[in-house]
C-alpha cells in the first residue's frame, strides 16, 4: 500500500512538472506571437511604401528573413535569461548587435522579456567608466584632428546622469521643458562617440559619424518613455545605431544604393565569408545563391551593384607616374588626322568669313553657332541686332550667296571631299 502511494506521488509530481513546462512554453509562445504581430504590422507599413513590384518582392523577402532572425535572437535571449534568472544590458546588446532594429522593435523585445519574468539589470562596470574608456582608448586608424579632440574634451566635462535624474528630466520633457531635453542629450554625447567609433572605415569621417549619431540621440530624447523601466542609454543606443547606419547607406558610397539593397549586400557578404571559411576558397555565385535561396541571376546582379567605383586618378605602376585614366580610350575623341583637318577647316572658314562685312559675319556666326556651338534662331539674332527676323533672314541669304562665289568656295571644297 505504501509503495503504491509513493508511485502515485511520483506520477503526480511528474504531471505537475509537465503542466508547469507546458505553461511556460505556452507563455513563451504567446510572448513571441505578440512580438511577431508587431513585426508583421511594421513589415506591412514598410512594404506599402515600395514603388515598384520588384522592390516590393525584395522588401518582403528581406522582411521575412529579418523576422526569422529576430525570432531566433529572442529565443536565445529567453533561454539565456531563464538559465541565469536575469540579463544584463550588454548581453542583450551583444546578442542583438547584428540585427537592424528600430526603437519600437526594441521596446517589444523588452516587453517580451518582462512578460517572461526575466529581469534586466545594470552591468557591473559603470556606464561612466565605459564611456570614459571609449573616449580615451580610441582604436588605431581613427584620425583625431583638432576639431575632434576639442569636441571630445568639451563633452568630457559634462557630468553623467543617475537613473533618478534621467526619470526627472524625462518627466520635465513631457511637459515641454526644452532645457531638460538639452540636458538629457548633452549628458549622453559620449555614448554617441562610443557607438560611432565602431563604424569607422565604412566610407565616412569619424566626425561625420558622430554628427549623424547625435541626430539619432535627439530622436531618442524626444521619444524616450521612462515608464518602460529601462535606462535611457539602452534605448538611445538603437536610435543612434539606426541614424549612423542609414547615413552610411546614404552617404558613404559615391553612387548611392537604397537602404534595403545595402541590407541585402551585407547579408551576401556574410554568407560569402561563411562559405569561404567552410570551403577554403572563394564561393561561386551558384553556391551563394543556393545558401541564400535566391536565383543565381539575382546574386550576380547584387555582386555587380556591390562593386566599389575606382577613381580614374588611381596611380598605376611601381613608380606611380601614370594613372588609370591614361589607359582608358576616349571613344568620343577625334583621331589625330581628323583633329588636324578640323583645325585647318576652322582657319579657312574664319578667313572666308573675314571677306564679309562685320554684320554679315556676325549673323552667320550666331545662326550656325560658330563661336560657342549653339545655333540661334532668326528671332534671337533679330533681338541681338534690334531688327525683325525677316531682316535677319535676308542678311543671312545675302551672306551665303557671297560664300558660294567660286573665289571663296574653292577654299572650302577640299574639306568636303
Amino acid at each position: 500500500m505504501s509503495e503504491q502511494n509513493m508511485e502515485n506521488n511520483e506520477v503526480k509530481n511528474l504531471n505537475d512538472k509537465n503542466i508547469n513546462k507546458n505553461s511556460e512554453n505556452e507563455h513563451q509562445q504567446e510572448a513571441e506571437k505578440q512580438l511577431l504581430a508587431s513585426q508583421k504590422n511594421e513589415s506591412q507599413e514598410k512594404q506599402s511604401t515600395k514603388k515598384s513590384t520588384e522592390s516590393k518582392s525584395d522588401g518582403k523577402k528581406i522582411s521575412e528573413e529579418k523576422k526569422t532572425l529576430i525570432r531566433e535572437k529572442v529565443r536565445e535571449l529567453i533561454s539565456l535569461g531563464q538559465s541565469k534568472g536575469f540579463l544584463t544590458y550588454s548581453e542583450i546588446q551583444e546578442i542583438l548587435d547584428k540585427v537592424e532594429l528600430d526603437a519600437s522593435q526594441v521596446e517589444n523585445i523588452y516587453d517580451t522579456l518582462e512578460s517572461m519574468g526575466i529581469d534586466v539589470v545594470d552591468d557591473r562596470v559603470s556606464e561612466e567608466e565605459l564611456l570614459k574608456d571609449d573616449i580615451e582608448n580610441l582604436p588605431e586608424g581613427i584620425a583625431i584632428d583638432d576639431p575632434v579632440r576639442m569636441y571630445l574634451k568639451e563633452i568630457g566635462k559634462i557630468p553623467l546622469l543617475t537613473p533618478e535624474e534621467e526619470i526627472e528630466l524625462a518627466k520635465r520633457i513631457e511637459q515641454g521643458d526644452e532645457e531638460a531635453k538639452k540636458r538629457l542629450a548633452e549628458a549622453n554625447l559620449r555614448l554617441v562617440v562610443s557607438i560611432a567609433k565602431r563604424y569607422v572605415g565604412r566610407g565616412m569621417l569619424f566626425l561625420d559619424l558622430i554628427q549623424e549619431g547625435n541626430l539619432g540621440l535627439l530622436k531618442a530624447v524626444e521619444k524616450f518613455d521612462y515608464r518602460k523601466g529601462y535606462k535611457f542609454s539602452t534605448y538611445a543606443t538603437w536610435w543612434i545605431r539606426q541614424a549612423i547606419t542609414r547615413a552610411i547607406a546614404d552617404q558613404a558610397r559615391t553612387i548611392r544604393i537604397p537602404v534595403h539593397m545595402v541590407e541585402t549586400i551585407n547579408k551576401l557578404v556574410r554568407v560569402s565569408r561563411q562559405l569561404l571559411q567552410e570551403k577554403g576558397r572563394e564561393p561561386t555565385p551558384e553556391e551563394i545563391a543556393k545558401e541564400m535561396n535566391m536565383p543565381v541571376e539575382k546574386v550576380r546582379e547584387i555582386l555587380k551593384i556591390a562593386q566599389e567605383p575606382v577613381s580614374l586618378e588611381t596611380p598605376i605602376g611601381e613608380e606611380e607616374d601614370s594613372h588609370l585614366g591614361d589607359f582608358i580610350p576616349d571613344d568620343d575623341a577625334l583621331a589625330p588626322s581628323e583633329a588636324a583637318a578640323y583645325s585647318m577647316l576652322k582657319e579657312q572658314l574664319l578667313e572666308v568669313l573675314d571677306s564679309l562685312n562685320e554684320r554679315e559675319k556676325k549673323v552667320l556666326k550666331l545662326r550656325f553657332g560658330l563661336e560657342d556651338g549653339r545655333a540661334r534662331t532668326l528671332e534671337e539674332v533679330g533681338r541681338e541686332f534690334n531688327v525683325t527676323r525677316e531682316r535677319i533672314r535676308q542678311i543671312e541669304a545675302k551672306a551665303l550667296r557671297k560664300l558660294r562665289h567660286p573665289s571663296r568656295s574653292k577654299k572650302l571644297k577640299d574639306f568636303l571631299e
